[in-house]
């Protein structure tokens, strides 16, 4: 069982890294200004998400297996720079206004959700991150190691969502100001396609660990 000094101190180095800038927090502010607070809250669901199912690799040995295999890095590294690039396509061909769309809402929720999950699943930072960021915090005289990883990944989830939830909604509060006319659903529009593509590029040219990729 994980102590609660040792979990204490897990949310803590998680919570310093949520506060870094990075793609997570990008997807789901760029989400919540072109769609609202419930695109948001979507984005951050989908996060948390792929944090329990990166949990359950890491639990089951799925993760070693994958990082075992040298292309893995690059496989999931070009396959999300594809699924980024799609994502940003779509968001330029998304009709002007059609954010602010009753009808769509919930269609766009699941969309948004599913988005999220497959952008951080094909994320070969977030495997290597439970391949060797939660370890650390394992302590084996405590009891079963997989046990342990479950309840680490399973907090990170939790609180992954409690933390880029409360971003979509903050990112929603901004986007409500901002006038809903189709010129400015336009520019929401074309602004998550740039953040989309800006990600792409990103993930392009992430380094490969020693031993990873070509």
């Amino acid at each position: 069982m994980v102590d609660a000094a040792t979990l204490g101190l897990f949310l803590l180095a998680v919570l310093a890294l949520f506060l870094t800038p990075g793609p997570n927090m990008a997807f789901v502010l760029s989400h919540g200004v072109a769609h609202g607070a419930r695109g948001g809250m979507a984005a951050a669901l989908g996060i948390a998400l792929a944090d329990l199912a990166h949990t359950l690799f890491a639990v089951t040995g799925i993760t070693a297996l994958v990082s075992a295999w040298a292309p893995a890095f690059d496989v999931l590294r070009y396959a999300g720079v594809v699924y980024l690039l799609w994502l940003a396509w779509r968001a330029l061909r998304a009709p002007a206004g059609m954010s602010a769309a009753p009808t769509h809402s919930a269609q766009r929720f699941g969309s948004i959700v599913r988005s999220s999950l497959v952008n951080n699943l094909v994320n070969p930072k977030a495997l290597l991150f439970f391949l060797v960021f939660l370890p650390q915090f394992v302590v084996p005289e405590r009891g079963h190691v997989g046990f342990q990883l479950a309840v680490l990944g399973v907090s990170l989830a939790a609180f992954a969502l409690v933390f880029h939830g409360l971003l979509g909604a903050l990112s929603g509060h901004v986007s409500r100001r901002l006038n809903r006319s189709p010129e400015a659903s336009r520019a929401q529009g074309v602004v998550l396609a740039l953040v989309m593509t800006g990600l792409a590029a990103r993930l392009l040219f992430l380094e490969p660990p020693p031993g990873k990729g070509a």
